[in-house]
């Protein structure tokens, strides 16, 4: 295997400033986020412009860079709002633009000219014809569309200049329509898929209903659980790294700007892990270590696939038949701080004494403990952290780091569709 000259860059979502700075913690070279306009997830919390040049401070304090959406497709009446958009992006001191359409990156070229521009998996760019095209008019990175297969994105890196970045999604919720461009929910609900406000309706569960027997329901069978024919499962590419590598792909990008900080956490590390640990050692069959596997059903998720890497949409639509996620592990409590023996910390869910709890912390394998001592904030001993966001403490002889996040697996009872 030819030698690799540049680690990948590993791209987190950042929803609010919570996930921004789990992102950052967790290990992140770059996270992308999204301003009070011209993004597109309107439902995470995102940046206001006050809040935005914080959040770029932090990151850069901590040797992180920051990428903003501006990948809407903006109405006539929307235009007059983008200059001032972009030129607080750059006063905030973003390091690159997101961008889809081409008006908007004319826009960027004529009052942000220094700026960096990266080209949205929203355009679609599925050939080096177009990814050069983009380079001419001055963008730095492309998101290839998402049904592209490994071998054909290594037929861009090769037709592409070398100071050209490749951006792919690696990991989390896949849409349905091609590189995101959807219209179910705005036909259904009234919500503009391209404009940040998608429903999901892709994720529903359907059914028949005949005009003359208004609400007799007659279920459309694909499975025990009826059917999803658009519910698409979640990519999971963290045991093909080396195959990422070869194929030039030089920014790994993690979906979920609406997804917790927990979620961050959690995927940030195992992936900045795995990707350290094929340089430590790298090989073409390269594989995580079994804990940073399972790191990936630990948070919720759907049932997993690689995408398009490896096949064709025709051949494999990915579909989930179960709606909602799967959730079989519950974040218990964040460690406060540890002192002489005794681990202080607030409640995030209800759990007993001497239950057995998982620690996760930065750059580590989880490792476990058992809740023995518990006493409520006033030192009186307790059975149960039966109050949310309660303060609390428990005998741990184990220092754990502040902002240890504990967490508790759940029983094959317990564990739901969410």
């Amino acid at each position: 295997m030819s030698e690799i000259i540049k680690k990948p860059e590993l791209l987190a979502p950042a929803g609010d400033m919570e996930r921004l700075q789990a992102a950052v913690k967790y290990g992140a070279d770059a996270v992308y986020l999204g301003g009070k306009a011209f993004g597109m997830r309107a439902a995470p919390s995102n940046f206001s412009e006050e809040e935005l040049p914080t959040a770029v401070s932090f990151c850069h304090d901590h040797g992180v860079k920051v990428y903003l959406t501006c990948n809407v497709l903006p109405r006539n009446n929307e235009l007059c709002e983008l200059p001032d958009f972009l030129i607080n992006a750059q006063k905030a001191g973003v390091d690159a633009l997101i961008i889809s359409d081409v008006g908007v990156l004319e826009y960027a070229k004529k009052y942000v000219p220094e700026m960096e521009i990266h080209i949205s998996t929203q355009s679609g760019i599925v050939n080096y014809a177009t990814a050069n095209a983009f380079y001419a008019l001055g963008a730095k990175r492309i998101v290839t569309a998402r049904e592209l297969k490994m071998s054909e994105i290594a037929e861009i890196r090769k037709n592409i200049p070398d100071d050209m970045d490749i951006e792919c999604f690696v990991h989390g919720a896949m849409c349905v329509s091609f590189s995101g461009r959807c219209l179910i929910s705005n036909y259904l609900v009234g919500r503009d898929a391209n404009r940040g406000e998608c429903a999901q309706p892709c994720r529903w569960k359907y059914a028949l209903m005949e005009e003359k027997r208004p609400g007799q329901y007659f279920p459309v069978y694909e499975g025990d659980g009826g059917t999803y024919i658009m519910n698409s499962k979640d990519m999971c590419m963290i045991e093909h790294i080396p195959e990422m590598i070869k194929a030039g792909i030089t920014s790994f990008k993690i979906e979920g700007r609406a997804k917790s900080a927990y979620y961050v956490s959690a995927v940030v590390n195992a992936y900045r892990k795995a990707i350290d640990g094929y340089f430590e050692n790298p090989s073409d069959d390269y594989k995580p270590k079994q804990w940073i596997l399972d790191e990936m059903r630990k948070i919720s998720y759907r049932d997993y696939c690689t995408g398009f890497f490896y096949g064709d949409p025709a051949d494999d639509a990915n579909v989930s038949y179960k709606g909602g996620y799967n959730r079989e592990w519950d974040v218990m409590a964040i460690v406060k701080h540890w002192e002489n023996g005794v681990a202080y910390c607030s409640q995030r869910n209800r759990f007993f004494e001497c239950d057995e709890l998982e620690a996760l912390e930065v750059g580590k394998a989880p490792f476990k403990i058992i809740a023995k001592g518990l006493r409520n904030a006033e030192g009186e001993t307790i059975e149960a952290t039966q109050h949310p966001m309660m303060d609390f403490s428990f005998e741990c002889e184990t220092p754990l780091e502040d902002e240890t996040i504990l967490r508790k697996a759940r029983t094959e009872k317990e564990r739901v569709i969410i």
